[in-house]
């Protein structure tokens, strides 16, 4: 069997099967490499993504504190803000899971609100469903008896005409639009100021 001499090659380890392997090792930790780096971007991403989540979430506690807000007013005042549609959906969703908003809440208040400011049933209705509050909550929310209305109704007239009925039918009209405009129905109407000709 023949000596290796140490000039050979192949004698240090520097054969070419040897070269492939070493390229192969430089190769994988290249990989490896790359991998470690777009792991880091994905981290650097979803640390982004998480601060940007938690200013909104942050945002939107703020509001509510202020005061109740329907689903449809924290999504539109976070966009308008600049967050994302798909931020905006998990925080106000995560808010509703978490008990911190509610449609039914902020209707009931928003109601009593307007009640508490003479405003009627047809105008309160239209002005929750801007809100994004769908009817069945509206009628739950706005029924009472009618009476209830038609008192609402007198004293909401009472403090802008007196006490005093429709002197003439001038007086009806205008007390009629008042009435209509602050979203009282036609036939409750009529039942408050009588007909037109008396």
């Amino acid at each position: 069997m023949h000596a290796r001499n140490h000039d050979e090659p192949g004698a240090h380890g520097d054969d070419l099967p040897g070269e492939a392997r070493l390229a192969d090792r430089l190769g994988k930790e290249d990989r490896l490499e790359e991998k470690e780096d777009r792991l880091e971007e994905k981290e650097d991403r979803l640390g982004e993504e998480d601060r940007l989540y938690r200013a909104a979430f942050d945002r939107a506690l703020r509001l509510l504190g202020q005061r109740e807000h329907s689903r449809r007013e924290l999504l539109t005042k976070l966009r308008s803000k600049g967050v994302d549609a798909a931020t905006v959906g998990l925080v106000v969703d995560d808010l509703r899971g978490r008990g911190l908003q509610s449609d039914e809440r902020f209707a009931e208040a928003f109601a009593h609100s307007r009640i508490g400011r003479g405003h009627g049933p047809i105008r309160i209705r239209q002005e929750l469903g801007q809100r994004g509050i769908d009817d069945d909550l509206a009628d739950e929310v706005l029924t009472q008896p009618a009476d209830y209305w038609l008192d609402l109704a007198a004293t909401a007239r009472r403090r802008k005409f007196s006490d005093a009925g429709p002197a003439d039918r001038d007086d009806w009209n205008r007390q009629a639009r008042f009435l209509a405009r602050r979203g009282f129905p036609s036939d409750l109407i009529y039942r408050l100021l009588g007909s037109a000709s008396s």
